[in-house]
């Protein structure tokens, strides 16, 4: 039995042409052999997988081919590629920086760029995985870098390139290599599956494309586990079971019912995944990239962003023309909320079940909007148009409450129509009482449903001073203790004011009157303004109409001093005698 080789080694390229997806940077490289116009050192970035290390070896191969044709690639029958090709050549050096990465290593492989080639014009030196370095080997090999030898080529190669310092860099040609798309990464998978034997379905080459994300290894690899599961039949739904890959019918699906608002077939839908072992959070990532791409599929100027194959584009394609846009924005910003949500989440599946009932309700009308059963919106619209009835005339229902018995004698009959013309005049100047209506088995009126108003000073009336006022006498403590709670219930546009005010100790100077000393201007003339309503919450809460509030600004000697902890301290202790005698029997010290 013939030794194994995976597929990314056996179809590893060997010549420029031969490279997926890097035209310009290949042809790049084929014209710098043709012009011999090399430089000392080249950098290769780009994520991982995407042909780094392989343009690297073909272009050592290039640079020292003792007759390079006319392209710029290496004819592969002179004695320098014949050594490379067989790995025997001393001319090209290999060095994985992630397990060399010492500054010895470096010094080591300095030594060596002293000695001139044997066979060939350059020494090539291929460092892969270079960010690996320590900050001591860059620096080692720093100086060789700005200055190598005449006969020296670096080609350094790296997945992270910010890790590098910005002084390798600045002596570096920079390649950066692009991400594999997925027709590419399908389009060679084809040739490989042809020259192996292996039939295969579009749609299954397409998913092992997407599963590699961009990576061509990876996707030789993961082609070599299908084909090793399909016996060699690539099947769509073999490829899925054995990548373990959601299928895409039922994003389509999913989409398709959360138009027609099914929110319990979602539900069901969502189970039946979940059951099959499908994480939930993957679930929503899933369903906001196939949203995505819906959105895409809808202009056809963003349409070559779809990376699947045709098919899929097609039925994207369909499903886009049955999507609203707004839709697609709503809910890919509710999918969004939900992944940033989910690791903070102690009960998972409940969050993506109301996501996907969020979903599902985006396209419901407006009354409908918020659940399955009765919408409080629908019950707050059924409100406004009660509310908005003519009301009953206060008249008719005085006059029918005012009739009067048939058995009165006639003058008595005429003295009650005075008394009921009298009545009907003044219930017409009163407001009608609010109708009262039957929702369900709840009575209620409409002034139930109003908010209850707050009783803070802003919204008190100001006081007749009658007569036959309350005069009830109150204490420095009881007009302190309503001072206090008449802060705490002024409204939250005005809280900053409160909090000023509660530093406020108002007192009696002439009873009943009442002097607020401020020790400010500008919270001066902010109670100045709500001066009337202050007094009206006085009045009513110490039940003495006859109160008067005079408010000024504090004077020169009764400003008071900010003490600090320590004064404050000072002053418990003069005025308590036990406090500083706790403090010397347990030796406290204030902090």
């Amino acid at each position: 039995m013939d030794n194994y080789i995976v597929s990314a080694r056996k179809y590893r390229p060997m010549t420029f042409d031969s490279v997926v997806g890097q035209s310009a940077l290949t042809t790049t490289l084929k014209n710098a052999v043709k012009g011999g116009k090399l430089a000392h050192a080249y950098l290769f970035c780009g994520p991982r997988g995407v042909g780094k290390t392989t343009c690297a070896r073909i272009f050592a191969k290039a640079i020292n081919c003792l007759n390079p044709t006319g392209e710029g690639e290496a004819c592969n029958e002179c004695e320098s590629c014949k050594s490379f090709n067989e790995q025997r050549s001393y001319n090209i050096f290999e060095l994985d920086a992630a397990s060399n990465n010492s500054v010895e290593n470096i010094k080591t492989l300095m030594e060596q760029t002293r000695i001139p080639p044997q066979v060939g014009k350059y020494k090539v030196f291929i460092i892969d995985e270079v960010h690996m370095l320590s900050t001591s080997a860059f620096n080692a090999f720093l100086k060789t870098l700005e200055e190598p030898p005449a006969h020296v080529i670096f080609i350094l190669a790296t997945t992270e390139k910010h890790k590098i310092l910005p002084t390798i860099i600045s002596r570096c040609q920079i390649y950066d290599f692009e991400r594999m798309t997925v027709q590419g990464i399908t389009n060679h998978l084809k040739m490989v599956a042809e020259k192996e034997n292996v039939t295969y379905e579009d749609e299954a080459l397409a998913v092992i494309a997407e599963k590699a994300d961009g990576g061509m290894r990876d996707a030789l690899s993961i082609f070599d586990q299908a084909v090793s599961f399909c016996q060699g039949n690539i099947t769509y739904q073999k490829v899925i079971e054995d990548l373990n890959v959601l299928d895409s019918d039922y994003y389509f699906q999913m989409v398709d019912l959360a138009l027609e608002n099914k929110v319990t077939e979602i539900m069901v839908l969502l189970n039946n995944i979940i059951s099959k072992g499908f994480d939930g959070g993957n679930l929503v990532l899933g369903l906001a990239s196939h949203v995505r791409n819906v959105l895409m599929a809808r202009d056809p100027q963003t349409l070559p962003l779809l990376e699947v194959s045709q098919q899929q584009r097609q039925r994207f394609q369909e499903q886009a023309g049955r999507c609203p846009i707004p839709f697609l924005y709503k809910a890919l910003k509710v999918m969004n909320q939900c992944d940033i949500n989910y690791r903070q989440s102690s009960n998972k599946r409940l969050l993506v079940e109301l996501t996907l009932i969020q979903v599902a309700q985006i396209t419901q009308p407006e009354d409908d909007s918020a659940g399955a059963g009765r919408s409080p919106k629908r019950l707050k619209s059924l409100f406004n148009r009660l509310t908005s009835a003519p009301q009953p005339k206060p008249a008719a229902q005085v006059a029918g409450a005012g009739a009067i018995p048939a058995t009165r004698s006639r003058a008595k009959q005429g003295q009650d129509a005075n008394t009921k013309r009298e009545i009907t005049i003044q219930a017409a100047a009163k407001p009608a009482p609010a109708p009262k209506m039957k929702l369900g088995s709840i009575l209620m009126t409409f002034d139930s449903l109003k908010p209850k108003e707050q009783t803070t000073p802003v919204e008190e009336k100001e006081p007749e001073n009658t007569p036959s006022a309350e005069q009830s006498r109150f204490t420095e403590d009881e007009l302190r203790l309503q001072w206090m709670q008449m802060c705490n219930r002024m409204p939250q546009s005005m809280v900053g004011m409160a909090s000023r005010m509660k530093n406020i100790t108002p007192r009696i100077t002439n009873y009943p009157n009442i002097e607020v000393v401020v020790d400010n201007q500008i919270l001066l003339d902010q109670i100045q303004g709500i001066k009337r309503k202050i007094r009206a919450t006085l009045v009513r809460d110490l039940h003495n109409s006859n109160i008067q509030v005079e408010c000024r600004l504090a004077e020169g000697h009764e400003f008071k001093k900010a003490l600090t902890k320590r004064e404050l301290f000072d002053e418990l202790r003069k005025k308590n005698s036990a406090i500083e005698k706790l403090r010397s029997v347990m030796n406290l010290e204030l902090t």
